[in-house]
């Protein structure tokens, strides 16, 4: 490959070569003196400062040659010797590309050095400079090594210039003739898969790469296709029949834009190129169509748009595309892909989107004509020339790209889907659209595409209410039962884990077009959940379904998360009524104390009579299991409690463990806020008397007096002071012993 002519900018050319002076004082001081010398110090404080400079605006890319270093294709302005120095002992070591990343610090600096200190022949020893940086485990640098092979026919003056000649005759389409030597060279390479791929890679990438015309590039390829096949086509069948193998492996090294160039000149109108591009494409191989989207994976470290299209292309059929997919991915996980962090999560994506092409394609040809369809695959090639021509203003170049983007692309299959979906009137046909519909609506749900999804699931719920269009209601009645079996609820948990509050009720609002049919699904999602803030979202959402949601607590209530149970508890809350009390009543006995806790705060709430008598119950059962939560029904200190206490200490007597819970009771009324029923049920406990249990009579008579000694208002006086004048001998003697302790001020105030 010849070295770039193009001029690189005036400044950034300075600082090249003030960079490669500094890099090559640096290299003398580290390999002349001791890691400790002040020397090395000084010297790579230069550099760190130069290379800064050099990577301002972010990572450099050098391109290596035998005495020249370029920067994205540009060369420097004028030669410097410094330049050409430090080239040298790059390529010599056999430095292809080096990437500089900014922040390398001294310490990533001295390492590099040092490699290049060593001589050529001993880092080959060690496996090559790419090798022996690895293990020094430093980091902001990454080198490409030249191929050794391919520097020793560089040496020996072997294949390079022939190859210069080969791919310098496709460019000129058909202009000249090849000399014996390079066609002796293409013959040999036709012989090499290996070669033969890297020589189609040198043609993909020749003069620039991006500077040649997509056009141009693929109409060399196909010269250099040909020129192979008419050389080989000389040894015979058997050597042609191999050539052809050799070409069609070589297609693994295409881009996708390239590959589909290529794949669109099967429709050529020249017959013979249709003709030569199809055999080259028939004898394409699986393996090859994964080798294929594995690099392009890595490439663009992703899927895209065109790797779709050009995959769909070259693999017709779903099982076949999907066993492609799966050879690519077996590949990727062999590369430099799969140390990357979040491999499976990037293949996923790229997997997806592959495999998600074809139902926009069935669309197509369903309902596109193959002429227009034609015209959509060239309309991306379209836009990259244009994006290459400079006659126009760059916002003009840069708004006509933007229409045949990916994003201007998926949003146009939207568009045409509900389109579709609006305009059809006969059910056999709108239901394999609807379909393909409900597809792509859970498709954007999961990447989070709320508004593209929202559209496709309201064009399909409109058929099921009763202004839809009838013959088309049954088609969608069962396309939304099948959604909400579907996975849509778990997409929707997901995005809860982690969507900012104002986002969920855009979820929301996308569920409850499916209607209660989804709550089931919603509520297996949360039942199943950990993540307590998605929990909390999924048990809002379910509440706002009415009586479905509260049918789902049954689900919700068998969950071995307790945080689950305790949602379906808030459900319930909320939810009131008789149904709701009887649930809470069954999860008193829940092994989780928190569960316990919710439960009976949430019968508090409830506040009814019935309510009471449940809680009531629990109180005969106090030496079952549930004792704990009777004690954490004792330390409640809310003024809703007031009702229930009252209840609970006028129905009957206590015994054994009851009494002290009782006791407790009396003494909490006395910390709440004063009611009419607090006082009369304290007023109650003061004058009831067992002369069966003088001492569990006397018990809860001082703890009812002190009760109301704490309430202090005029009422609670009042009892004490009745029941000084009026109650039998204990009961003036617990009240007289009250009164006398209450404050002097207060006494006064009543």
């Amino acid at each position: 490959m010849l070295p770039p002519t193009e001029p690189m900018p005036f400044e950034q050319s300075l600082h090249l070569a003030d960079f490669a002076r500094t890099c090559k004082a640096a290299a003398r001081a580290v390999s002349l003196y001791p890691g400790t010398h002040p020397a090395i110090g000084a010297s790579l404080s230069r550099l760190i400062a130069s290379a800064g400079r050099l990577a301002r605006s972010g990572p450099v890319v050098f391109a290596v040659y035998r005495d020249l270093l370029a920067i994205d294709g540009q060369s420097p302005v004028r030669p410097d010797p410094a330049i050409g120095e430090l080239a040298t002992l790059l390529h010599e070591r056999l430095v292809g590309r080096l990437t500089l990343e900014p922040g390398a610090d001294a310490d990533d600096w001295r390492a590099f050095l040092l490699l290049l200190a060593r001589s050529p022949d001993d880092l080959m020893a060690a496996g090559g400079i790419g090798q022996a940086w690895k293990t020094t485990g430093r980091e902001h640098f990454d080198i490409r090594e030249i191929d050794y092979a391919e520097v020793l026919r560089e040496r020996s003056g072997g294949d390079e210039a022939a190859w210069d000649r080969i791919i310098a005759h496709c460019l000129e389409d058909e202009r000249g003739t090849l000399d014996e030597g390079a066609m002796a060279s293409l013959v040999d390479a036709l012989g090499d898969p290996g070669s033969f791929a890297r020589l189609v890679e040198q043609l993909q990438t020749a003069s620039g790469g991006e500077g040649i015309k997509i056009g141009a590039r693929i109409g060399a390829l196909i010269q250099l296709m040909r020129t192979a096949i008419e050389a080989a086509r000389k040894g015979g069948e058997d050597v042609l029949e191999r050539a052809f193998e050799t070409i069609a492996d070589s297609c693994a090294r295409l881009n996708p834009d390239m590959m589909l160039a290529m794949l669109e000149r099967r429709q050529s109108a020249n017959p013979d190129e249709g003709a030569l591009v199809s055999r080259v494409a028939a004898h394409i191989t699986d393996e090859t169509a994964a080798s294929f989207m594995a690099r392009a994976v890595n490439t663009d470290q992703g899927g895209t748009q065109r790797l779709a299209q050009a995959i769909d292309s070259l693999v017709p059929g779903e099982e076949r595309k999907r066993h492609v997919v799966d050879l690519a991915k077996a590949e990727a996980a062999h590369g430099e892909l799969d140390a990357q962090a979040g491999f499976e999560q990037l293949w996923d994506n790229a997997a997806n989107l592959v495999m998600s092409y074809s139902m926009i394609a069935y669309t197509d040809q369903a309902y596109v004509s193959k002429q227009y369809g034609r015209e959509l695959t060239e309309a991306r090639n379209q836009a990259i020339e244009v994006e290459r021509v400079s006659d126009d203003p760059p916002e003009r170049v840069q708004a006509w790209v933007a229409t045949v983007s990916d994003t201007a692309l998926l949003q146009l299959d939207l568009e045409m889907l509900l389109d579709l979906l609006r305009i059809e009137t006969d059910a056999a046909r709108w239901e394999p659209i609807a379909m393909i519909a409900a597809s792509e609506a859970e498709r954007r749900t999961l990447t989070g595409d709320i508004t593209g999804a929202h559209p496709l699931l309201q064009a399909i719920t409109r058929e099921t209410a009763p202004d839809g269009r009838r013959t088309l209601r049954g088609a969608a009645s069962k396309i939304v039962e099948t959604l909400c079996s579907g996975p849509l609820a778990r997409h929707v948990a997901l995005h809860f884990r982690s969507v900012a509050d104002a986002d969920v009720e855009r979820y929301n609002e996308l569920c409850h077009l499916l209607g209660s049919g989804l709550v089931r699904a919603l509520a297996d999602a949360l039942s199943r959940e950990e993540n307590p803030i998605a929990i909390r979202r999924l048990g809002g959402l379910i509440l706002t379904f009415g009586a479905a949601g509260r049918r789902s607590v049954e689900h919700l209530k068998n969950s071995p998360n307790p945080a689950v149970r305790r949602t379906a508890i808030s459900v319930l809350r909320r939810a009131g009524g008789q149904e709701a009390l009887l649930e809470l009543a069954s999860m008193l006995g829940d092994a989780d104390p928190e569960v316990q806790r919710e439960s009976i705060h949430a019968i508090v709430e409830i506040g009814t009579t019935n309510a009471y008598t449940v809680l009531h119950r629990l109180l005969l059962e106090a030496d079952t299991p549930r004792e704990s939560a009777l004690r954490e029904l004792v330390s409640l200190r809310d003024d809703k409690a007031v009702p229930l206490f009252s209840y609970v200490i006028t129905r009957a007597e206590p015994h054994g463990k009851l009494v002290s819970i009782h006791a407790s009771m009396i003494e909490a009324l006395g910390t709440m806020r004063p009611r009419p029923e607090s006082i009369r049920a304290l007023q109650q406990v003061l004058l009831r008397g067992n002369w069966r249990a003088p001492f569990r009579t006397a018990t809860l008579r001082r703890a009812a007096a002190a009760a109301l000694r704490r309430l202090g208002t005029p009422e609670a006086l009042a009892v004490l002071e009745a029941a000084i004048n009026t109650g039998g001998r204990g009961v003036r003697k617990i009240a007289r012993a009250q009164v006398a302790v209450f404050p002097r001020r207060e006494k006064s105030r009543v």
